[in-house]
């Protein structure tokens, strides 16, 4: 099938590779070995956890191929780590994080025809969690499931890194305090799907969804992380409700070692992003995404005159050309498939 792709023409959608990977656990704990299987629809009782109660957890992450040909991965283990905290808060046992790896290296090598020409595009990695054993009360499912399949997406930015409009909705929240939303379980996105179709009909990007306990500061832009820039300080909201994200991660990183800025990470009002020089949100899809504007009611943020601001374009440079392999990897993100 790959070579039926046209990989100009890829975007972000389901163009599934030829191989994917399933392993299954009862409630012990204890993982089966796995096995690669062709692509294709699962068995699923109807009473499984993961369709009742949203039992279930899912992973991002590309395989990209560089001017040399090689075929590398950034960070895979800290998808696997985010995926272990994910289980124990809804209660699955988690996969060994050096299996993930080993598995996802594996799922690549597999379909390693669906990777994208470097510049096109990458393979999309989707790992799962999911409480498939039937259960008919509220509590943990009898047996799970952990799933890789992957699928071939074009470059997010088809015309280069643009700056976007964003809109704070006053009228949804995302997550609460203490509840999931520091985990990337899948109840937390269908609840964004009428917010974003909301904002994006006025002709908004997405939307910005502040605090659920004092609707004041800053949480998230749809699925990614936001970051602003004030007097060479960066800013982005603490953890908590938050997703803990890997482009985040990395980026606060390099921001600090290797361009010397200061990173903050605090509870961040939408006054005091208002105020900053520059503003960007991160996500593994896009990178880094410039925010060129932000509307709250009857007020409007414009940064760097819908130009990318230098912070935001190092920021994106260094980190795209460590993933790569254009840039000294000072830090071992990289992991080279083949």
């Amino acid at each position: 099938m790959s070579s039926k792709i046209d990989f100009d023409k890829l975007c972000f959608s389901i163009t599934p590779g030829d191989t994917m990977f399933i392993s299954k656990c009862k409630a012990d704990g204890v993982w089966d070995k796995g096995a690669c299987l062709p692509y294709g629809d699962i068995p699923i009782s109807p009473a499984a956890g993961v369709l009742n109660y949203g039992q279930g957890l899912f992973e991002g992450l590309k395989a990209m191929r560089t001017k040399t040909g090689k075929v590398v991965l950034f960070r895979p283990s800290e998808n696997g780590k985010r995926m272990t905290e994910g289980a124990h808060r809804v209660c699955m046992p988690p996969f060994p994080v050096d299996r993930f790896v080993e598995v996802i290296c594996e799922i690549v090598r597999r379909n390693v025809a669906f990777v994208p020409p470097y510049g096109k595009g990458s393979l999309y990695i989707r790992p799962c969690l999911w409480g498939t054993g039937p259960v008919l009360g509220v509590s943990p499912a009898p047996e799970f499931t952990f799933m890789v399949y992957v699928s071939p997406v074009g470059q997010y930015f088809k015309t280069g890194v643009k700056p976007i409009k964003l809109e704070i909705t006053r009228d949804f929240h995302r997550a609460a305090p203490k509840g999931t939303g520091g985990v990337k379980s899948i109840g937390n996105y269908a609840g964004a799907m009428l917010p974003a179709k909301i904002t994006k009909a006025k002709g908004f990007n997405e939307c910005i969804y502040l605090d659920a306990h004092e609707d004041k500061y800053i949480e998230e832009v749809g699925a990614a992380n936001f970051f602003c820039v004030k007097d060479h300080t960066l800013l982005t909201p603490k953890l908590g409700s938050i997703l803990p994200g890997i482009t985040r991660k990395s980026v606060m990183q390099i921001a600090q070692d290797v361009m010397g800025l200061q990173v903050i990470e605090k509870s961040l009002s939408v006054e005091e992003a208002f105020s900053a020089d520059e503003a960007f949100c991160s996500g593994t899809a896009a990178v880094i995404s410039p925010i060129g504007s932000i509307t709250c009611e009857d007020q409007v943020k414009i940064y760097q005159d819908f130009e990318v601001g230098p912070v935001t374009q190092s920021l994106y440079d260094h980190l795209t050309r460590i993933q790569l392999c254009e840039e000294e990897d000072r830090f071992g993100w990289v992991v080279e498939v083949m």
